[in-house]
């Protein structure tokens, strides 16, 4: 009978033991170490950045305007030229001969009128002396007309001639830098071919979208985001800052976005026609409660953060947003400065959780 309440008081012992193991397990499982940040009223610089598109200021092609075989080029690939400078020369014996045929007929012409015009005036005597009827001074008359009316279509042949010669010699049409030439010396050229590309890349455009409510924000606030930033390819900050000059006159429908144009000097060329970066923008905000947009979740339409309390305990809280600027949200109502919030891996926790905190300063969000 001892024994087997001996054995009985240890089993419970034992049981009592094993539930309090996995009541501390359990309660070691569910305390997750997560990034916590204190809200804070305060004047904001808040920083957003757009991918953009950049473009030379002029960008054209070099296309051929008459036909013939490619006789020289005179410039390499990616190298700077001036304006007026000889690029290529077509081969422009065709259009030497047509140029001569065109002076020939032009002399002939001037001939024909010379002769019209002095028989004309013969005639012109004899009518008066009424030697003559008046229609034969008609018919003089339009005569020299006729050989008049030649002599301006030869001319404007001859126009044309000395313009097909001119163009056998392509020439860059402003300061730039060539692009790849895909052509070669002895190709057969068309009208219409393409030899290279042109870039004056001095000053360049940089293109970005916003959206439609930044885009409110922007012109809501006396355009105070008109000096930009960029950031190159390789995260490295452009040295010269930038200023916005001009906004497209549509949103555009599948993304509900505008296009913004940026204007930068390049003196030193680092930046290329097509290069890719990215944007920054800058916008104060005055006395702002701000909640990084990964604290935020979505129920119901609408807003919450979990808040921990003094005891590390999260709780669900609904809050009003005012806007949305980047990666934030600007706090209307619901929360106020003090309040600390889990910052990020609000998807992997439940109401009345305990979490162990791990604090993270707003200023080092805001700099992201």
């Amino acid at each position: 009978m001892r024994l087997n309440s001996m054995i009985y008081s240890t089993l419970g012992v034992l049981s009592l033991a094993a539930c309090g193991n996995a009541e501390a397990g359990r309660t070691k499982e569910e305390t997750k170490i997560l990034p916590v940040t204190q809200l804070v009223a305060k004047d904001t610089l808040l920083y957003r950045n757009y991918v953009a598109d950049i473009q030379a200021v002029q960008n054209v092609e070099i296309r051929a305007r008459v036909n013939g075989f490619l006789d020289q080029i005179h410039i390499d690939e990616g190298r700077e030229v001036k304006k007026g400078q000889l690029l290529f020369s077509i081969s422009d014996g065709e259009y030497r001969a047509e140029l001569s045929r065109a002076k020939a007929a032009l002399s002939n012409v001037i001939a024909e009128a010379k002769a019209a015009e002095l028989e004309a005036e013969r005639v012109k005597l004899l009518a008066d002396k009424k030697v003559v009827a008046p229609s034969e001074l008609e018919v003089a008359k339009a005569r020299l007309a006729a050989a008049e009316a030649k002599t301006e279509e030869a001319r404007s042949t001859l126009s044309n001639a000395e313009a097909r010669l001119k163009y056998t010699e392509v020439r860059a049409p402003f300061n730039g830098i060539i692009d790849r030439i895909p052509l070669k010396k002895g190709s057969l050229v068309d009208e219409g071919t393409l030899f290279t590309t042109i870039s004056d890349i001095r000053n360049v455009y940089a293109y970005f979208n916003v959206s439609e409510s930044e885009y409110l924000q922007y012109t809501k606030s006396n355009h105070q985001y008109d000096q930009v930033h960029l950031i190159l390819a390789d995260g490295s900050d452009y040295p010269m800052p930038g200023r916005i000059e001009t906004i497209e006159g549509e949103f555009e429908e599948s993304t509900g976005s505008i296009a913004f144009r940026a204007k930068f000097d390049n003196p030193k060329k680092l930046l290329k026609h097509g290069s890719s970066g990215k944007i920054r923008l800058s916008s104060d905000i005055d006395g702002a409660l701000i909640v990084p947009q990964k604290a935020v979740f979505e129920m119901q339409d609408k807003n919450y953060v979990f808040v921990v309390d003094s005891a590390n305990r999260v709780q669900m809280r609904n809050f009003i947003p005012q806007t949305r600027i980047a990666h934030f949200y600007i706090v209307q109502s619901g929360l106020k400065p003090g309040d600390r919030v889990v910052s990020e891996g609000v998807r992997n926790i439940r109401d009345g959780m305990s979490i162990e905190p791990r604090m993270v300063p707003m200023d080092s969000l805001l700099r992201l």
